[in-house]
C-alpha cells in the first residue's frame, strides 16, 4: 500500500549536520508550510515561495527587529521532488552553533516544530519516496566505517534486497489469489491450479528464502564488522600480532607471562571489511583477583566473537588444553588455529591452520585470506547481490518460512484450501514487513527512533 501525508500535516525543522564548529552547518525545513514560514525570516532578491524547485538563493536571515543574523544560501526543493516528497528548503549557514540555534528559534516561534529523530526519513518513506527497507539503509550509509558497509548500505538503498522481496511476494500473491478463487468455485469443483503446482511454487519460493537467510551471516559482517578475539597462552605473541596488524604499539609487550589482564579492543580494516580485534587475557587458572576478571572477560570475548584467533607458541607446539576450553565456548568452525614464532621454528604442525611471525610479518598476508573465510563463510555474494544485513528483515524472512512450510504440511494433511491460503497470506504479509507494505505505527517508531535528528 502507498502511504501519503495528510495536507494538513505540520512543517518541521532540524539541524542536519553534526554538532560543533565547522565551515557550514545545514538547517533542514519540510512540510506544507515550508516556503511562507522561511519567507518571514529570509531576506533575499525574490521570496523563497515564488522560487523555482532545485534553485539556490543568497540571501540574509533576520530577526523581528530586522538585525541580520547570518547570510545564508537556501535550496529549495518542491513537492513531490524532494527527499521527502514534500515542500522542503535547506538553509546553508556559517557553522556556528549559535547562529544555527538562532535561526531554528526563529523558525519555531513561527510555528515550524523540531523534528523527531529520523522524522524526515519518516516521512520519505510515508510519501512512497522510499520503501522502509530502502529508509533503514539510510541510517546504515550514514553508520558506514568500511568500503564494504557503504556498499551493502547502498545496494540496499538502491533497491536490491527491495526488488527481491517485492518479486517473492508477487510470486505468493499469485498463487495465493488462484488458491482463494477455487474457493469462491467450490461447489462447481474447479481447479485451477494442481497441489502438485501449489506445492512445487511454494518450494521455490522457500528456497529463495533460504537464500537470502543464508546472507545473513555475509550481511552482518559487511555491515558490522567481524569481532575478532585474540586467544592463547600468557606470552605467544597476541599483543605483539595486534601491534603488527596496527603498525603501531598499542598494546604493553613484555616477556611476563599475564601482561595482558583487561580487554584491549582495537579496530583495522583488511580489504575493506572492518575486523575488531579483542587482545584478551590468556585463558588460565589464577588466583590473582584481578587476573580471575580478566580471564572471565576472555572467556566472554570467545562466546561473542565471530571468529577466534587461536594463537600458538610454535616452539612448543599446539596447546591441546586451552583448544578443549575454547571448543566448550564457541564453535570448532570459527576458530582459526594459528602458530605464531614460525621465524624461530620453521615448517607447520598439520594441527594449525596457518602459520606467521609476528615480529617479521611472515604467514600474514595468508592469516587475512583465512581470517575472511571464517567471517564470510562459503556463499558466493557480489556487489550485486541482494544480501540481508538487517536483523529484523532475517526474522520477518524466517516467519515467511514458517507459513510456507505449514502451507505444505496442509496440503500434505489434506486440509482445506481455506487453511493453505491463510498460510499463504500471512507469508506475504511478514514479507511486506520488510519494505513497508504492512507496518505498524510501533515498527516505525521504533525504526525511526534509532535515526539522528536531521535525518
Amino acid at each position: 500500500m502507498t502511504h501519503t501525508i495528510s495536507t494538513n500535516e505540520d512543517t518541521i525543522t532540524a539541524i542536519a549536520t553534526p554538532p560543533g564548529v565547522g565551515a557550514i552547518t545545514v538547517i533542514r525545513v519540510s512540510g506544507p508550510d515550508t516556503f511562507s514560514k522561511v519567507d518571514l525570516i529570509f531576506r533575499g532578491r525574490k521570496k523563497i515561495s515564488e522560487c523555482n524547485t532545485h534553485t539556490i538563493h543568497y540571501g540574509t536571515i533576520v530577526d523581528p527587529n530586522g538585525e541580520v543574523i547570518d547570510d545564508v544560501l537556501v535550496s529549495v526543493f518542491r513537492s513531490p521532488n524532494s527527499y521527502t516528497g514534500e515542500d522542503s528548503v535547506e538553509i546553508s549557514t556559517h557553522g556556528s552553533q549559535l547562529i544555527a540555534e538562532k535561526i531554528i528559534g526563529l523558525l519555531v516561534e513561527r510555528g515550524i516544530r523540531i523534528a523527531e529523530p529520523g522524522e524526515f526519513t519518516k516521512r520519505a518513506f510515508l510519501n512512497g519516496r522510499l520503501d522502509l527497507a530502502q529508509a533503514e539503509a539510510v541510517a546504515d550509509v550514514i553508520n558506514s566505517r568500511s568500503e564494504a558497509s557503504l556498499r551493502g548500505a547502498r545496494n540496499q538503498l538502491d533497491g536490491l534486497l527491495s526488488q527481491k522481496i517485492d518479486t517473492l511476494r508477487e510470486k505468493l500473491i499469485n498463487t495465493s489469489s488462484l488458491i482463494e478463487l477455487e474457493l469462491d468455485f467450490a461447489e462447481e469443483d474447479i481447479e485451477l491450479l494442481p497441489l502438485a503446482k501449489i506445492i512445487s511454487n511454494i518450494g521455490e519460493i522457500e528456497k529463495e528464502i533460504d537464500e537470502l537467510l543464508k546472507s545473513f551471516r555475509f550481511g552482518k559482517v559487511i555491515r558490522d564488522g567481524v569481532n575478532v578475539a585474540l586467544v592463547g597462552k600468557p606470552n605467544v605473541g597476541k599483543s605483539s600480532l595486534l601491534n603488527y596488524l596496527l603498525k603501531e604499539a598499542r598494546a604493553i609487550v613484555s616477556e611476563i607471562p599475564g601482561t595482558t589482564r583487561d580487554i584491549i579492543r582495537e579496530e583495522v580494516t583488511i580489504e575493506g571489511i572492518l575486523f575488531k580485534l579483542y587482545d584478551t587475557a590468556g585463558i588460565r587458572l589464577t588466583e590473582d583477583v584481578i587476573e580471575k576478571e580478566g580471564v572471565e572477560r576472555s572467556r566472554k570475548a570467545v562466546s561473542d566473537a565471530d571468529v577466534v584467533l587461536f594463537l600458538n607458541d610454535s616452539t612448543h607446539g599446539f596447546d591441546r588444553d586451552i583448544y578443549d576450553e575454547l571448543l566448550k565456548l564457541q564453535k570448532e568452525e570459527r576458530i582459526l588455529k594459528v602458530a605464531n614464532k614460525i621465524d624461530l621454528k620453521p615448517g607447520l604442525d598439520k594441527s594449525f591452520d596457518v602459520g606467521i611471525s609476528a615480529k617479521t610479518g611472515e604467514g600474514i598476508e595468508e592469516l587475512f585470506r583465512k581470517l575472511k573465510e571464517k567471517a564470510l563463510g562459503s556463499g558466493t555474494y557480489t556487489e550485486k547481490s541482494a544480501v540481508v544485513t538487517n536483523l529484523r528483515h532475517y526474522n520477518a524472512l524466517n516467519k515467511a518460512k514458517e507459513h510456507l512450510i505449514g502451507a505444505k504440511n496442509s496440503i500434505k494433511e489434506g486440509l482445506t484450501g481455506e487453511f493453505v491460503a491463510v498460510d499463504l497470506r500471512n507469508a506475504e504479509n511478514s514479507l511486506g514487513e520488510i519494505i513497508g507494505k504492512v507496518t505498524t505505527d510501533d515498527i516505525l517508531n521504533n525504526i525511526f527512533a534509532k535515526f539522528c535528528i536531521g535525518k
